[in-house]
């Protein structure tokens, strides 16, 4: 059995999301494929994540020179536990599935608060003579990202395209060895077209998810 942590970074409800909605049909098309899997859904803009802040660096700093956890403020403690909370659950899981939609050619500010609470060395990375060195090699994820206009790999926008990139650039960093995508593009670009660039989104998403 495996768990997956389905990742979404939207505001709006699935109806109002075809990120979210092309991230409903993977997961029903995942857990019909594999019905004894734990899926653990994160709700990034209902949770607590902790910034990297003056109270976090001080923790971390504090912790570095031997003080004990308990002599730290209450704030650094809450931020600092929080923080291992969610690398923990991150380490702890087997797949990852990211949901979110396009925000001025990046994701929303909330999923890059959570990419930096679980690159962690030690954790998920660990640093050497040669570099550093991702610690996940024996997971997998996907990203399912939506736009307005198409921004994916070879396409005349694409180098304007952050969000995707990073979340593959963070990937590799720590070590996850399996990273697929699903774009869900250009409903603004072409409007009259949405409802069919949705299905295809679909029906790739109904796809991937079998071999996931």
């Amino acid at each position: 059995m495996s768990t997956v942590l389905y990742i979404t970074a939207h505001p709006n409800e699935t109806e109002a999301s075809y990120s979210l909605a092309v991230g409903k049909q993977f997961l029903e098309a995942y857990q019909a494929a594999n019905p004894n899997d734990d899926i653990v859904h994160l709700d990034l803009f209902k949770m607590d994540i902790p910034r990297i802040d003056a109270d976090v660096f001080s923790a971390w700093e504090k912790l570095g020179s031997g003080t004990a956890f308990n002599e730290l403020t209450i704030a650094e403690q809450t931020k600092v536990a929080r923080l291992g909370e969610l690398v923990d659950q991150f380490v702890e899981a087997d797949k990852y599935v990211f949901v979110n939609p396009t925000w001025n050619f990046s994701y929303p500010p909330v999923l890059k608060a959570y990419i930096d609470s679980i690159c962690v060395a030690g954790k998920t990375f660990k640093y050497t003579e040669n570099g550093p060195v991702g610690l996940l090699d024996n997971k997998k994820a996907i990203h399912i990202q939506a736009s307005g206009s198409v921004l994916s790999p070879g396409s005349d926008y694409a180098d304007f395209e952050i969000g995707h990139r990073h979340l593959d650039v963070i990937m590799k960093f720590i070590g996850v060895p399996s990273f697929d995508a699903i774009f869900v593009e250009g409903m603004a670009a072409a409007s009259d077209q949405a409802r069919q660039i949705k299905e295809n989104a679909i029906q790739q998403a109904w796809k991937l998810a079998r071999t996931f």
